[in-house]
């Protein structure tokens, strides 16, 4: 019996693509077949996101042609890529927050009755495909009032409703669990054997080695190669990425200091009855890294959301050094040692229309040096902006340039990079790789254990188990609001913390 070719869903042919002086996509070709999964890995501003903006119609390419079922395509918008047969699933929201869970999903193909939308349909549509791919959501939920775990659910949602032959995944499972990855990966291997043609963006080399038929790596806007993914590894793929292995951090031996925060009996209220965070008690030393775990959605988010300052809790006491926290704003909170890193990096982080210069200068503007007798120094802020740029390989245009154009990788690091300049006794710290390279994420981890072993105590809440088990002293795992258990590294595994989050522990 003869076998034939596979055929190419989507071809791209010397895409090149210029943001001002920047060159984001090189001449770049990129070929995926109908019932294949591709890998489309690189550095943080390789790309990837930006060639994927091109096929589906976000950005108009400067040079370069799309062809998809072997015939040449132009699109003007996303809409005329949807048209075509495409899905995206985007790393940074496109969600309207005051619409349900079920309006977004639907949104633009609405079941109809009598020429009205029809909402009990279109939510019982959406239950049905949430409940067929284990994608747990309240279909009338307000999609603004959700954690961004259950937000990136309802993205993958909307892809799938629409039933798209090329599906485009960015960072899908950056908020996922081991559990809810596994699951994810079963839908798309059916998709795939449906026919579907998958474009899968990650940094996590071992998910794409686990999932994808063939790897394309891009550096600097340009293909460095495409490999068989079973006939590649780890090593090379790094290689490929950012020119040389990346290897984990060591753990030096340390004894935690003295208590650095102090949490007791705290309580939050929830959009329900019920708290979001309930009589948590929890204590950081310094020099010590506590790590929490836990399904998105179980009171992770309102936890750092209190010791921050933008949630007053219902009753507890939070308490950082001798300073009474529980009552004090936000600016009182950093004067008294802390430090933040929000799990949201645009809507809290920074402000994006600002340039990177100022918003690596929020939380300095008294600093002498930027501002001798009480005026900004422009010259000087642009001096320390570019050596946070320099220390954490920022890919920009310039520290002027403005903090929207950076890739969402490079726009964590300059989060993370002006947290840390804070030199505070107390780092809170939500999803501090999410969507971060390789090079990146040693970058970062090195960092984040030099703060402690430094004298600083840190708060560090992750989705990424493998994160926790490198870095934290202790894992706390969290579980309808309350903390369910306590792991010592040395006995932590991500089966027992999957367990405990599961609620089988």
């Amino acid at each position: 019996m003869s076998q034939h070719p596979p055929t190419a869903a989507f071809e791209l042919q010397g895409i090149t693509k210029r943001f001002g002086e920047v060159v984001a996509n090189d001449a770049v070709d990129l070929s995926v077949d109908a019932g294949e999964i591709h890998g489309l890995i690189g550095e943080n501003g390789a790309g990837k996101t930006t060639l994927m903006g091109v096929l589906y119609g976000i950005h108009r390419p400067d040079a370069g042609e799309i062809r998809v079922a072997g015939r040449r395509r132009r699109f003007d918008s996303p809409l005329d890529a949807i048209h075509a047969g495409l899905g995206m699933v985007h790393q940074h929201f496109m969600l309207f927050d005051s619409l349900t869970v079920a309006e977004n999903v639907v949104f633009g193909a609405e079941p109809e009755r009598y020429g009205l939308v029809d909402r009990a349909v279109a939510a019982k549509r959406v239950a049905e495909l949430a409940e067929r791919y284990g994608l747990e959501v309240e279909t009338g939920a307000l999609v603004g009032g959700l954690p961004v775990g259950v937000q990136q659910r309802v993205e993958i949602l909307k892809a799938l409703y629409r039933q798209a032959a090329v599906l485009v995944l960015d960072e899908p499972t950056a908020v996922l669990t081991p559990g809810e990855q596994e699951g994810l990966f079963r839908v798309l291997r059916s998709l795939a054997a449906e026919g579907t043609a998958i474009v899968f963006i990650s940094h996590k080399l071992p998910e794409v080695l686990t999932l994808c038929d063939r790897t394309t790596v891009l550096r600097q806007g340009r293909v460095t190669g495409t490999v068989v993914t079973a006939q590649s590894s780890a090593e090379e793929l790094s290689r490929l990425m950012v020119g040389r292995t990346v290897s984990a951090p060591k753990i030096e031996p340390h004894e935690p200091g003295e208590t650095v925060l102090k949490i007791e009996s705290l309580v939050v209220s929830g959009r329900g009855p019920d708290p979001a965070v309930d009589r948590v008690d929890l204590a950081v030393k310094a020099r010590e890294i506590v790590g929490i775990a836990g399904v998105a959605g179980n009171g992770q988010s309102e936890l750092a959301a209190a010791i921050a300052g933008l949630e007053r809790p219902r009753s507890g006491r939070i308490r950082l050094g001798s300073a009474e926290l529980t009552s004090l704003s936000v600016r009182e909170r950093r004067a008294a040692g802390l430090a933040c890193v929000p799990e949201d990096r645009d809507g809290t982080g920074l402000a994006t229309a600002a340039s990177v210069a100022e918003n690596a200068l929020m939380g300095f503007e008294g600093r002498p040096e930027l501002a001798p007798r009480g005026v900004l120094d422009s010259a000087a802020i642009d001096r320390r902006a570019g050596d946070l740029v320099d220390q954490l390989r920022i890919r920009t245009a310039g520290v002027r340039a403005a903090a929207a154009d950076l890739s969402g990788g490079n726009r964590q690091k300059l989060v993370v990079g002006r947290e840390l300049a804070h030199d505070a006794r107390l780092l809170l710290v939500e999803q501090p790789t999410r969507g971060v390279d390789l090079a990146a994420i040693e970058l970062i981890h090195r960092a984040l254990l030099d703060y402690s072993s430094g004298g600083g105590a840190v708060l560090l809440i992750s989705a990424e188990l493998g994160e926790l088990l490198t870095l934290a002293d202790r894992i706390l795992v969290m579980l309808g609001g309350r903390i369910v258990g306590e792991l010592a590294r040395e006995s932590a595994t991500e089966e027992r913390l999957g367990l405990l989050m599961a609620g089988g522990g």
